[in-house]
């Protein structure tokens, strides 16, 4: 038989992309196969993946509907590239973790709750209402009042009530915690107001809260805030919204705990100044509500049930649990729901996550976990001639859980679906059909297709990544005695099992197990927040695009203040967000064109020619370079230039340093935070931390994001911090991170209720001698090839 004219459209043909670090790239992939784009961290696989094709994609489909609604919709800029052909519609499977709303859980980012509560709004006893009233995010609310009208010219009135009944607790308002304060860290007690009694940020006596303070007249300025009678400290402490005059001036006074609510914890605490998150975690402790027990829900809401279980009791099992009770519950009168529930389930089991439950709070996920949620609607799609793009979906996978992964991707493909993955690990590259490599290195060095073909090719074809692709790790021969240690008594959080065990002090520890085995639930919750610990976790790095790696370590501090220095003037005026700015494009360096409910346009500040600074704040030099051209500098040229001659400015050499010990040498110091990759971040965050005066450091997978070669360079960068006599803990999967380790602890043996028990302490070698456990039987495979 013939084959058909549209049978021929088998490839997406991408021609001249330049997004980011792109060097006019052109490639050819097949359509219906699994195409993996591999390459250092920072070579311009996401660009090519996620801000070419992907980007195309969604923003061609968002051009298919009216323009009324594309006005509710993002608005997407056009890639730069000249020809994208063969597209298909694509859907984007990303690291970004899930938000961090605290009324945000698995069960209601993924929709399982939905279905739960339509589920006890229809079967539930007693009857209590419609699904809302199974909802922490909906409270209950009644109210009565006269209704005017107006119909055909004749006004009527009339009186109407309306009564909604929601499930949400009315004490923590559906947070399942409330705030609690402790009151030696807001004042101390042995000193008057006027004394300096007060420990909270921006409270000083010198300002207006002092005037306040002093002229409210409810108590002693001068007095010690421990001999305040019972009125006199609820008045400091608690006083609602006052109208009063001080000094012939009309203010509000507000207790102080009333203020530090409406000025702190309205905002996010990922958003708040470092000092200002230091205070409110030391101040605040978030306990579970007495009224509900923490399970968001009010009382009537838990009162129906079914089968003797409420909603609660079912969020709060395991989900391979909770998908073996639906299993077992037959009811043909809502067979259709049950069916969709299952499957929804099931999938969460299939992926790995069966030992998360569903009122687990999403902003507690990791990447990984996060990544993985997303897929869950995926799974099982009818859809076909789809484009999944997948961002490094190992992540946070156990060796043992990568095959399954595989399997998936694989499932997916065969289905007729285009599957495109960005990725580092061996094990995920070994199964594409068509192998992406872009490099030759990071940033501007990068950019370009190195390879395209086979994955045996690859292999042959002297790249970067075809070199390291069989690399393999050979255990130490020697290992560090360690210097003490650190005792864990009894840990219990989430799934540990009373856990006792002592972590070895100065020396390099990596704590493995398969994912939801408890390895953060261990380290984070009984190591992070112990003095002199510093924990670097995988928390995103939040900035706008005018935040850049100059702003967020701090090095733009010395810079500014050396230009100001030298040249007799404000340190202001070399801040592209201050005084020196642009007054064309203020300080942004591109005019922002709004075009309604097209993409908006950017284009270069005339002005300044994207340069971000006022004219004549360029005039000022320092080491004959003005801020502008400081800016601009790649990481290792800068601590060259701050190192030694008329630049030298040991601070920001300092700072730089670090930088280039983590491998960002090539990033421009002012490029905007919103282009790093995932792994570009997470050494930025390694690099700001280094300087810290902690003795002991947790690294929560800091392979994230990091190609094979770059991973010997890490495993370098740790035992420079273990041989400063730093102690280094690093929650890992990666086994040539295990096989470098002094000593390992592995937790297992499975994930959830199956795991949260120590299973193998020791050194590399005694666990691959063991051979007892799934982490010692990888690594094993490993070391051996």
């Amino acid at each position: 038989m013939s084959s058909h004219v549209a049978d021929s459209h088998d490839l997406i043909r991408v021609h001249g992309a330049r997004v980011n670090n792109l060097k006019d790239v052109s490639v050819e992939i097949p359509k219906r196969r699994l195409t993996v784009f591999t390459g250092v961290s920072g070579s311009g696989k996401s660009s090519l993946v996620f801000g070419t094709i992907a980007a195309e994609s969604q923003r061609m489909i968002n051009e298919t509907y009216s323009a009324f609604v594309q006005g509710f919709m993002p608005s997407l800029a056009r890639p730069d590239v000249d020809v994208l052909e063969g597209l298909t519609t694509a859907i984007i499977v990303d690291q970004e973790r899930m938000g961090s709303d605290p009324r945000s859980t698995v069960g209601t980012a993924t929709d399982a709750n939905a279905m739960l509560r339509i589920l006890f709004s229809r079967l539930g006893k007693p009857y209590i209402g419609s699904s809302q009233a199974f909802s922490f995010n909906v409270a209950s609310v009644s109210g009565a009042g006269a209704v005017t009208t107006e119909k055909a010219g004749v006004t009527v009135k009339e009186r109407r009530t309306f009564n909604l009944v929601g499930g949400m607790c009315s004490r923590c308002e559906g947070r399942g915690s409330v705030t609690d304060f402790d009151l030696t860290q807001l004042y101390d007690e042995t000193k008057s107001l006027n004394e300096g009694a007060l420990t909270v940020p921006g409270f000083s006596m010198d300002g207006w809260s002092g005037r306040i303070f002093r002229g409210c007249g409810w108590f002693d300025p001068d007095k010690p805030i421990g001999k305040f009678t019972k009125k006199e400290l609820n008045d400091l402490l608690y006083k609602e919204a006052t109208k009063i005059k001080v000094e012939g001036i009309n203010l509000t006074y507000l207790g102080l705990i009333p203020q530090i609510q409406k000025s702190f914890l309205a905002k996010d605490v990922d958003a708040m100044q470092p000092h200002i998150r230091a205070f409110v975690e030391r101040v605040i402790t978030f306990s579970a509500c007495p009224d509900c027990g923490g399970t968001r829900l009010s009382e009537l809401a838990r009162s129906s049930k079914i089968k003797g279980r409420n909603i609660a009791d079912l969020c709060a099992m395991q989900i391979n649990d909770l998908a073996a009770w639906v299993r077992a519950y037959q009811e043909p009168s809502v067979a259709p729901l049950l069916e969709k529930l299952r499957h929804t389930l099931d999938s969460f089991v299939e992926i790995g996550l069966g030992y998360l439950s569903l009122d687990r709070s999403a902003g507690t996920l990791s990447g990984g976990e996060a990544q993985r949620t997303k897929m869950i609607r995926h799974l099982g799609s009818a859809l076909t001639d789809v484009t999944y793009v997948f961002d490094e979906p190992t992540i946070g996978l156990h060796p043992h859980d990568i095959q399954r992964m595989n399997e998936l991707l694989l499932q997916l493909r065969d289905k007729g679906n285009t599957v495109l993955v960005v990725e580092h690990k061996p094990e995920a590259i070994v199964i594409a059909d068509h192998v992406v490599d872009l490099g030759p290195r990071a940033g501007s060095a990068g950019g370009e297709v190195v390879f395209e073909g086979t994955v045996d090719a690859l292999r042959a074809s002297g790249t970067l990544t075809g070199r390291h692709l069989d690399d393999r790790s050979t255990v130490k021969a020697t290992v560090r005695k360690p210097s003490g240690t650190l005792p864990i008594r009894k840990a219990a959080t989430h799934n540990l099992r009373n856990v006792n065990v002592d972590v070895p002090l100065g020396v390099l520890v990596v704590v493995t197990g398969v994912a939801g085995s408890g390895k953060s639930s261990l380290i984070h919750g009984s190591v992070a927040g112990r003095d002199g610990v510093i924990a670097i976790d995988q928390g995103a790095i939040r900035g706008s695009r005018r935040s850049n790696p100059a702003t967020y370590t701090g090095l733009l501090e010395p810079i500014r203040k050396a230009f100001a220095k030298v040249n007799a003037v404000k340190p202001a005026l070399f801040s592209p967000n201050s005084e020196g700015a642009c007054p064309s494009c203020n300080g942004a360096g591109v005019i922002y064109t709004d075009l309604g409910m097209m993409a908006g346009v950017a284009t270069p500040c005339e002005l300044c020619e994207g340069r971000r600074f006022d004219a004549a704040v360029l005039g000022y030099k320092f080491g004959g370079k003005d801020i502008s051209e400081v800016l601009t500098m790649p990481v290792a040229e800068a601590e060259g230039f701050f190192a030694t001659g008329d630049g030298k400015l040991p601070a920001a050499h300092k700072i730089l340093e670090r930088l280039t010990q983590v491998g960002l040498g090539y990033l421009t110091i002012g490029q905007p935070l919103t282009t790093l990759s995932g792994g570009e971040r997470q050494r930025l965050k390694l690099a700001t931390h280094m300087g810290g005066a902690g003795s002991v450091y947790i690294l929560d997978e800091p392979t994230t994001g990091l190609h094979l070669a770059d991973v010997e360079q890490l495993l370098g960068l740790l035992d420079r911090l273990v041989d400063a006599g730093k102690s280094v803990i690093v929650i890992e999967h990666h086994q040539a991170v295990m096989a470098h380790a002094d000593w390992i602890i592995d937790l297992g043996p499975g994930a959830g209720h199956d795991g949260g028990k120590v299973v193998f302490q020791g050194t590399p070698a005694d666990l691959i001698a063991d051979g007892s456990t799934l982490t010692g039987q990888h690594l094993a495979e490993y070391v051996t090839g």
